[in-house]
């Protein structure tokens, strides 16, 4: 049996889960869009990808890979120099 307790708890987290989707989502597409447009499409997405990180282990996946690309053209780009 469910007590009053646990349903909020429930509302709570999910209501968590889809604001976190919504924005995150927002801000890829904001990004995306940034990438055609002037604007830091990179930054937003990455801040996107952050964001669902905290509720998606497929976006924290995504993010540390994306984040290993940037740092290995950061290096490739020093050594250009």
């Amino acid at each position: 049996m469910t007590t009053p307790r646990d349903v909020v708890v429930w509302i709570g987290r999910s209501g968590k889960r889809i604001a976190v989707t919504v924005i995150g989502f927002a801000l890829v597409t904001a990004g995306m869009v940034m990438l055609v447009i002037p604007g830091p499409g990179l930054l937003v997405i990455f801040a996107g990808l952050a964001v669902l990180a905290s509720e998606y282990a497929w976006a924290r996946r995504t993010l540390e890979i994306a984040k290993r690309r940037a740092g290995d053209v950061g290096r490739r780009l020093r050594r250009r120099r």
